[in-house]
């Protein structure tokens, strides 16, 4: 996991967080949904969603980069686009609280995934791993995921794991059909010897998790 694929290609994941003002979350969202293909015009847009349970007020997107070179060259353009500037930046900006970035690659063992439809939810499942790095908790890890997968009552979307922001973290992103079809097949998964056994061994190098369920955007590509 630590020398594979991600390492001798250059595509890698921005994720962003922000934290909008409780009361301007409608009018944020109005404003992406406006105004995004201005952004999309520079780089590619993998995701963007809302959380509905687990975090609240919070929004989440994902760009793909196919180096860092590419990214730094998207930064400039979109310094030097006046309706970007103009018409989402300097507008949105007073309706964010905090901004969070990272730098993430997919794992060599999972290409970037569909939902099986449109519609439906997802979940952002965040895990901090002890330190040590793949080397240490890569396996298993990899192990309970693919545990989780073979229940078939959820779709894998994609596995990353960071380079830059909190080292050691995996998020795994999820889509179900609904909030309580994933609940059903929690319950049984819960009950299969095999899940059961692949996240008892995991969970030896697992230190905090968080789960938090997504509403994609109109104009989000995964939907």
């Amino acid at each position: 996991l630590a020398t594979g694929p991600r390492q001798n290609n250059g595509i890698f994941y921005e994720i962003r967080t922000y934290d909008i003002k409780p009361a301007k979350m409608k009018e944020f969202l109005e404003m992406i949904n406006k105004y995004i293909h201005f952004r999309t015009a520079h780089s590619e847009l993998v995701g963007f969603w809302y959380s509905e349970l687990g975090a609240m007020n919070k929004v989440l997107h994902i760009w793909k980069y196919d180096n860092f070179a590419h990214r730094t060259a998207v930064r400039h353009a979109l310094a030097n686009d006046k309706d970007w500037q103009g018409k989402f930046i300097s507008a949105a900006l007073p309706l964010v609280e905090k901004q969070h970035n990272e730098v993430a690659y997919l794992v060599p063992w999972c290409q970037l995934g569909k939902p099986s439809k449109e519609g439906g939810v997802y979940e952002w499942v965040t895990f901090q791993m002890k330190p040590g790095g793949p080397a240490l908790w890569g396996e298993a890890f990899r192990a309970a995921i693919n545990a989780h997968i073979n229940t078939g009552y959820t779709k894998l979307i994609g596995v990353f794991h960071t380079e830059y922001g909190l080292l050691n973290t995996v998020h795994v992103l999820w889509w179900n059909e609904s909030p309580d079809q994933r609940a059903a097949g929690r319950h049984s998964a819960h009950e299969d010897a095999r899940v059961v056994a692949a996240v008892r061994d995991s969970v030896r190098f697992l230190e905090t998790q968080q789960n938090v369920l997504l509403i994609p955007l109109q104009c989000s590509p995964l939907k």
